[in-house]
């Protein structure tokens, strides 16, 4: 049987198969899906009805996590893959934003999205986010203020900073640190914004 991706060692962790290849079939026909219903929307015959598993977004995308397992398939490969899928469905997600309120309309909620995130990262150093319980991990607030700041330059003036960079940032644990839920989200919405303007 071939394999979608390469697949560890039998020592070694990785995705299970068929947990991902399942999750890659439901997004191709939630793709798909919405391709034909767009289609008909336009007059034009469909290519054949499919089901969408699921309801597919870049956001949930995005979110996707997997079992690891002994000889599964490479994390890294399955998260390159899904990150290619995320922008494609950030792509169509947009073209159809910018087709519905206008490109003016699009690009203002935008900038609008931008400005609440950089209320929260204008915040004083140590203050940007929720204080983690005292006995409770939280990421290093000097570390994320730290992020914060390039991401502020990000938004403000154009300094370099992309998508890849915002997804794989990781912050030290530290009790009484920052919220990781709350960093989290922030970050979340950061590629939001910086997907949705593309």
């Amino acid at each position: 049987m071939s394999q979608t991706f390469p697949v560890t060692r039998r020592s070694e962790l990785g995705y299970r198969v068929d947990d991902v290849e399942q999750f890659l079939a439901d997004a191709r026909n939630a793709y798909e899906a919405r391709a034909e219903t767009r289609a008909e929307a336009r007059g034009e015959p469909a290519a054949g009805a499919r089901t969408a598993s699921g309801d597919f977004t870049s956001r949930s995308i995005r979110g996707t996590s997997f079992d690891l397992v002994k000889g599964g398939y490479s994390t890294l490969h399955v998260d390159a893959a899904l990150e290619r899928l995320e922008e494609a469905f950030a792509a169509r997600e947009r073209a159809l934003a910018k087709h519905e309120l206008g490109d003016e309309a699009w690009y203002e909620l935008n900038r609008n999205r931008a400005r609440e995130i950089l209320a929260r990262l204008d915040r004083a150093p140590g203050e940007k986010f929720r204080r983690a319980g005292r006995l409770t991990g939280g990421y290093d607030r000097h570390q994320v203020d730290a992020f914060c700041s390039r991401l502020v330059a990000y938004f403000r003036e154009g300094a370099a900073m992309d998508v890849p960079t915002v997804r794989s940032v990781v912050f030290t644990p530290k009790l009484g640190g920052y919220s990781e839920a709350q960093v989290d989200l922030v970050l979340d919405a950061v590629v939001d914004v910086m997907i949705a303007v593309k």
